[in-house]
């Protein structure tokens, strides 16, 4: 950035050093590229389409012209709180330092595994869905099927790629996702022009028509049982809130971002203000491209492929299933970042095991090396896992991604409902310069709440009733394991005198990766 003098530089630094930390990542994302990064996490072409299913087989055309944005809307309320914080606090791995900052050891300790489990639960689930789009779009042609043995390997090669990429330093992972988020615009915007000149009319009533097919042929592959139409709506927002998230990616990445008080917070709210119109628009164009509803609510999740098939032209098809799979290939590839920064900022203040190693970072390539491919394993292995495994007829996969997003949402509500209560005291006594002001953050704090008790009530309704024994079961044993090994053990982040005791480690540490 042309712009970013010594001064700024100066200033991004003495914040990190204010809280106790060195700069070892190397700062070098502008501030596009930190908001490429959530906006290609996020990826309307991934979850917008992988997920379309639970819209057209559930609520039919109003889950898409008025769910879509309502759940967006809840998204929208979720990255404002947490931009805010990020804003007076910014440092890879946020949503753990402020879960520390705003409340105490145990809060922000919480706020970690439940980040960290959605965050490696989600690439999983992001890999298995490019996965399942690559098989749709190209399976016949390359020989692949849907068995245990071509998904893990089929996930295990493209996520050993992205961490390969992220490994080499933050620069090219930088202007891979800057390029994801161009494409992401231009994609979506083509597959709208396309949706539109193929739809057989423009009856715009039927993107505010109501309808239940839930429990019915073909549909019943989606949502299993049959609900009222209201319960159906409420379910079909799940596609806006599953897709419109990761924008806490911006947050990991501060410590790698020019101006990072500024800019992760305008990249949060604008990555999600951006996928959100843009997602509006392609997939209302999608709906009105549909031959006919009741026969696309048939199609279960293979909605998509079935209307590209019977609608488009074999050629535009396949131009834009090239395109959009390699947006999900990027998608991929800015989740590993994210993980790996939590993993590396958790592990920087002895949070997880073999932290020592987890928080290097490497001199060559300014990046936390065994925090990049511990977080790609650990997502492969959970595909592996979960996916030979099945419970009440089930596969284990299904039910715990199901219960992704409720850990990930509980992640970001904690420290902004801390916020609430601690705003304008002594743990957070100033607005960062992106500030909303105090009372408009209250507000917000509270629509989060709110939020996250509706989020949590529709993802556990059936076929994901057994996420409910899912998360009381990892916060029972979560509890167990805090009040048994970590109260005693684990320290969290430096606050008062540790932070001024920590800043000849602070000089060691920046020296060895040889930073001026």
């Amino acid at each position: 950035m042309s712009d970013y003098t010594e001064l700024d530089k100066k200033q991004d630094v003495h914040i990190l050093h204010s809280m106790g930390y060195a700069q070892e990542l190397e700062r070098r994302m502008s501030s596009f590229s930190n908001f490429a990064i959530s906006f290609s996490i996020i990826c309307i072409l991934s979850g917008g389409i992988n997920s379309l299913g639970q819209a057209t087989a559930g609520a039919g055309g109003a889950a898409i012209g008025i769910g879509w944005p309502l759940g967006c809307l809840i998204s929208f309320i979720f990255a404002l709180g947490l931009a805010q914080i990020g804003s007076a606090y910014p440092t890879a791995g946020g949503l753990y330092h402020w879960g520390s900052i705003l409340g105490n050891r145990f809060t922000g300790w919480l706020s970690a595994w439940l980040n960290l489990l959605g965050l490696v639960t989600v690439l999983g689930a992001i890999n298995v869905g490019t996965f399942y789009f690559f098989f749709g779009a190209f399976g016949p042609q390359f020989g692949i099927e849907d068995t245990l043995l071509h998904r893990v390997v089929f996930v295990a090669i493209i996520t050993a790629l992205q961490a390969g990429i992220n490994h080499f330093g933050i620069g090219l992972t930088a202007k891979l996702t800057d390029f994801s988020g161009y494409l992401i615009f231009a994609t979506a915007i083509l597959l709208t022009i396309v949706c539109l000149a193929a739809a057989p009319s423009w009856d715009i009533s039927r993107l505010f028509t109501f309808a239940n097919y839930t429990g019915t042929e073909g549909a019943s592959l989606v949502w299993p049982v049959t609900v009222s139409t209201g319960m159906a709506f409420l379910l079909g927002l799940l596609l806006p809130v599953y897709t419109i998230t990761g924008y806490d990616a911006s947050a990991h990445t501060s410590e790698e971002t020019l101006k990072a008080a500024v800019s992760v917070p305008r990249g949060m709210v604008s990555s999600v203000l951006w996928s959100a119109l843009f997602g509006y628009l392609m997939l209302c164009a999608f709906v009105l491209m549909i031959p006919n509803m009741d026969e696309a609510a048939k199609q279960g999740w293979n909605v998509f492929f079935w209307a590209m098939e019977s609608q488009v032209n074999p050629t535009f098809k396949s131009i834009l299933y090239v395109l959009i799979f390699v947006s999900q290939f990027l998608c991929g590839l800015a989740t590993v970042t994210s993980v790996s920064r939590m993993i590396f900022a958790f592990s920087r203040d002895k949070g997880l095991p073999a932290s020592s190693t987890l928080s290097k970072v490497s001199p060559s390539f300014r990046t936390p090396v065994a925090a990049i491919w511990t977080g790609a394993i650990l997502s492969v292995l959970f595909v592996w896992f979960t996916s030979a495994i099945t419970i009440a007829g089930t596969p284990a996969y299904s039910i715990v991604v199901s219960c992704t997003v409720i850990f990930l949402f509980l992640s970001f509500v904690v420290p902004i409902a801390l916020g609430l209560v601690s705003i304008g005291t002594a743990k957070w006594p100033t607005m960062g310069p992106w500030n909303m002001g105090v009372g408009l953050y209250r507000v917000v704090a509270v629509l989060g709440v709110l939020s996250m008790a509706l989020i949590f009530y529709i993802g556990i309704q059936p076929p994901n009733d057994w996420a409910l024994e899912i998360t009381v079961g990892f916060l029972v044993l979560t509890a167990i394991v805090w009040f048994a090994f970590e109260n005693r053990r684990f320290k969290g982040p430096p606050i008062g005198e540790a932070i001024a005791k920590r800043q000849a480690e602070i000089a060691a540490a920046e020296a060895a990766v040889g930073e001026a």
